[in-house]
């Protein structure tokens, strides 16, 4: 594989990867499925902030990658990390829950955004 096809796999990734997370929470409020909402706005708020950020920052990150841009190369590690962190802190919710699918889903990612991760410092 050359750097130029794994720069492309990273940048794919990391632009999935954000256009799902924001789409998973536009769904979930369309659906009214955020009781945290009400029950603990002050901490979802908070959440929604990171979530949303990373999401942004994976998308701006991707483009970037897809272009050869140069800050990209400092961009792309601080998204990916930032979204390590929220899969890393996620799956606490659905282990609680004995929901074993959507941990493993969790765990994938995990995995997925590690190789994504090293495949960066491989190509710098």
């Amino acid at each position: 594989m050359s750097l130029h096809s794994a720069g492309n796999m990273v940048a794919a990734y990391s632009l999935l990867v954000g256009l799902m997370m924001i789409g998973m929470w536009l769904s979930l409020f369309l659906k009214k499925q955020v009781p945290e909402l009400r029950e603990k706005p002050k901490a979802i708020s908070f959440h929604l902030i990171a979530e949303v950020s990373t999401a942004v920052l994976l998308i701006v990150s991707g483009i970037g990658l897809f272009l050869s841009s140069e800050w990209t190369w400092m961009l792309s590690p601080i998204s990916l990390g930032m979204l390590l962190y929220s899969i890393i802190n996620s799956p606490g919710k659905y282990a609680d829950e004995n929901n074993l699918p959507m941990v493993t889903v969790f765990l994938v990612l995990i995995i997925l955004t590690v190789i994504a991760i090293v495949a960066l410092f491989i190509l710098v």
